[in-house]
């Protein structure tokens, strides 16, 4: 991950979707595609906003959110390198109620909404992937909200970290606890409480804005079951590139 380092930007192939394409519908997309800057904080849309743009996050991780009327919001799902954001443009909106923004810094790419969705259009191969993505973030935003409802802020926090992981080339991971609670739209005194079990436990250590995981087969373990069942669908989904080239071809 980019961390104020000087790394060379990632290959737009860093991004998965975009690895998947077939190389016709590759070469259509990455000779219109922009490098862009993802810094830390960065809004990439707001709720109810225009989008003019789809994001390929490449090293950078954005959330979700849903934002209440009272400027209260809570995270309803995280996109990396798996996938993109923006999904309204060629799913027929123009705007969502959502919010989405940088929560880990890096680069990432982005075409204009309207490119992607004459593209999603015309392929087949490009159509079955997005549509894949699509069910993929849906069941992630179904299973947060479950999770949200009926499961510990401990537990919470495991999937959190874990998805988190999943994401990055690192093991720890830069989050305040206010930042964590405002995530999952809880108290910051339910995060303090949760992450101080499981740094008594050994699973993670806590400082000064910064989490580390010390035993990720032990968080695993520890997790409630929402984290396996989002992984399972994005894995059934979007592991397998060769589901994009089994697809129907180009209009």
């Amino acid at each position: 991950m980019v961390k104020g380092r000087s790394i060379p930007s990632p290959d737009p192939r860093a991004n998965q979707l975009l690895a998947s394409l077939p190389e016709p519908d590759y070469e259509d997309l990455a000779a219109k595609l922009e490098r862009v800057p993802m810094p830390l904080g960065m809004a990439v849309y707001e709720s109810g906003g225009a989008q003019g743009f789809v994001y390929f996050p490449a090293d950078s991780i954005v959330s979700l959110l849903y934002v209440l009327e009272d400027g209260a919001s809570t995270e309803i799902a995280v996109t990396g390198n798996e996938g993109l954001v923006g999904i309204a443009l060629f799913m027929g909106g123009e705007s969502t109620p959502s919010r989405a923004v940088v929560q880990s810094a890096g680069h990432g790419y982005r075409v204009r909404g309207a490119i992607l969705k004459k593209l999603f259009e015309s392929s087949g191969n490009v159509q079955h992937l997005l549509l894949r993505f699509t069910q993929a973030l849906i069941t992630q935003m179904t299973q947060t909200a479950v999770c949200n409802r009926h499961h510990a802020v401990d537990q919470q926090l495991c999937r959190w970290l874990l998805l988190m992981l999943d994401r990055l080339d690192s093991s720890e991971v830069l989050m305040t606890q206010e930042l964590i609670a405002n995530m999952l739209g809880v108290r910051r005194e339910g995060v303090t409480e949760a992450a101080g079990k499981l740094q008594a436990e050994g699973l993670i250590e806590y400082r000064r804005g910064r989490i580390r995981v010390l035993d990720r087969h032990r968080l695993e373990a520890r997790v409630c079951e929402c984290y396996s069942v989002v992984k399972r669908e994005y894995d059934r989904l979007l592991a397998r590139p060769e589901a994009a080239l089994a697809a129907p071809a180009r209009a």
